[in-house]
């Protein structure tokens, strides 16, 4: 339920926040998106490409937990290529297994935390200088075969000291001439939908997030969320405004600061006279009167919220915190429809404390129930909590207090789930509710039942939900191929020909990958931003630290 596909070919924002941080201090980085590469070209032969980069260092995220595997044969190819190069990682994941992830050969620093643009660049000085390590907030390295951890000593309040700039990608582009190996995830140019990070952490405390309230205080010492400034946040909306006619996201509860913070944003929205649709994330029901505050700023808008689940008592399993009635829920649906809201995505999940199978058709039944209230502008999705609850969350770090089973708790465990050869198998857990076949079976009888209700209330065109039905059969059927395979107990991996359909079955099987994407515009793209924006980047490359043309 992300823009990018299953493999996950998607880096994270901080990449772009940390090359204009360097940027800006003089040095040249490049973004590399080996997974969409490879993605994009069967032939794409990544050693190679790493053999022909000359970098000072190397940088991999291991933000998501699902990037696991990859992340680190990448640091493997990377150090076979560039023996004598530093390979530092970051992200969230790597900070909590930070003192594992260190003892790979392959990997030479860690940064930890969800801020690390003054320490990596702190880092890059010191191999240019021969200067101290010990004093870099932040990090994890290595001396004479000794792990040494500095205290985790940058965690900024506020986060306007870096951007989120489209100049240091085109810049990029310009530079290398990669233009496919920057972009975020492969279905980019169908669905170009931009992001505008508003906050880092959260208050809230759901059970299975790795971006938790607990997760928090515990991983990145950040006690309450870090915010941007309005001012900074609709600046950054502008510019992406100027460049594309497509929808920008603004990810992460704009409410999440407080009452004052949220309306400085609108009326700063207001006056900046947005044309391209905002789409505003809630993680709680906000009030319905807040509603009519964006409605009266913002030109264009719609909503993604994630009940999680029809139950109001699951969903207070999951977050922590008392539950809101649905015919409040359904009475904030009306009341954005009837004030001229674009679009509302509606997110459920399978895999919840105290969530049944039972539960889970109920949930369907639940959808159809908001389908026969609303108009084709409600979108409902539902799928698995996977592959894996996050670790420093609470259902990860007490899970038999909260009614979960895990089976991978290191860093290489979770590694070696993900070379199993079906989603089953690398799940992470089961619940005390559904074991991890019985979360199999509910998704795809949920996902079937919900496909054929958005084909019966015109949620998506009959070709469509056929396609999507023919999918989950196969995948149905797949499954019992491999079940079939794996009986005898003297396989441990698919065969070469089940490798191919495992392939080929896990895009768009719950429902169609385009279900998520946004209406296009004829042209995306506005050509005289994209050319100034070109311009620019061009005159920096020619004469470096000499003012941009306008």
């Amino acid at each position: 339920m992300v823009p990018s596909s299953t493999v996950f070919e998607m880096y994270p924002l901080g990449f772009l926040t940390i090359a204009a941080y360097l940027k800006d201090r003089g040095l040249d980085v490049q973004i590399a998106n080996l997974a969409l590469k490879m993605m994009n070209d069967r032939r794409f032969d990544v050693p190679r490409f790493l053999a022909r980069q000359r970098p000072r260092a190397i940088g991999i995220d291991l933000h998501w937990l699902p990037h696991a595997h990859g992340a680190l044969e990448v640091a493997r190819l990377a150090k076979e290529a560039h023996p004598d190069v530093p390979v530092i990682f970051g992200g969230l994941s790597a900070s909590y297994y930070h003192e594992e992830l260190i003892r790979y050969p392959w990997v030479d620093f860690v940064l930890r935390g969800d801020s690390t643009e003054p320490p990596l660049h702190e880092l890059l000085q010191a191999f240019a200088s021969g200067g101290p390590l010990a004093s870099i907030p932040n990090l994890t390295w290595k001396s004479g075969g000794d792990v040494r951890v500095n205290p985790l000593g940058f965690v900024p309040p506020a986060l306007d000291y870096v951007d989120l700039r489209p100049d240091v990608l085109a810049a990029m582009v310009l530079r290398h001439g990669d233009l496919g190996g920057t972009l975020p995830y492969r279905g980019f140019w169908r669905n170009p939908i931009s992001a505008v990070l508003t906050v880092k952490g959260c208050r809230h405390d759901c059970v299975t997030c790795g971006a938790s309230r607990t997760t928090g205080v515990g991983l990145t010492a950040r006690h309450r969320p870090g915010v941007r400034s309005p001012a900074s946040l609709v600046a950054n909306v502008v510019a992406l405004a100027r460049l594309t006619r497509a929808p920008i996201a603004l990810v992460g509860d704009v409410r999440q600061p407080g009452d004052d913070y949220a309306r400085e944003v609108l009326e700063r929205l207001g006056d900046a006279r947005i044309g391209n649709e905002l789409v505003f994330e809630f993680l709680e029901l906000p009030p319905i009167a807040f509603l009519g505050e964006i409605d009266s700023r913002v030109r264009n808008w719609s909503i993604e919220i994630s009940p999680d689940s029809h139950d109001a008592a699951i969903r207070a399993l999951q977050d922590g915190e008392p539950p809101y009635p649905n015919a409040e829920l359904e009475a904030f649906f009306a009341e954005a429809l009837g004030l001229g809201c674009r679009r509302i995505d509606v997110f459920f999940m399978i895999g919840l404390p105290g969530q049944t199978r039972d539960s889970v058709r109920e949930t369907i039944d639940y959808c159809e129930h908001l389908f026969r209230r609303s108009d084709q502008r409600l979108a409902c999705f539902i799928s698995p909590m996977g592959p894996f609850i996050d670790p420093g969350s609470r259902g990860f770090e007490a899970p038999e207090r909260h009614g979960y089973r895990l089976f991978a708790r290191s860093l290489e465990e979770h590694r070696q789930l993900l070379v199993q050869p079906s989603w089953e198998r690398i799940l992470n857990y089961e619940t005390r509710w559904m074991t991890r076949r019985e979360l199999v079976d509910a998704t795809y009888e949920a996902g079937e039942r919900l496909n054929e209700l958005k084909r019966r209330y015109r949620r998506i065109p009959e070709r469509q939900a056929r396609a999507v039905a023919g999918r989950i059969a196969s995948a149905r059927a797949l499954r019992a191929r491999l079940d079939a395979e794996f009986a005898t107990g003297e396989r441990t991996e698919a065969s070469e020909p089940l490798r191919g359909e495992i392939t080929r079955f896990s895009v768009s099987t719950v429902c169609d990958k385009s279900e998520l994407f946004w209406p296009r515009h004829l042209v995306n793209f506005r050509l005289g931003g994209l050319l100034q924006l070109g311009a620019r980047a061009l005159a920096e490359r020619l004469w470096p630290g000499r003012a941009a043309v306008e």
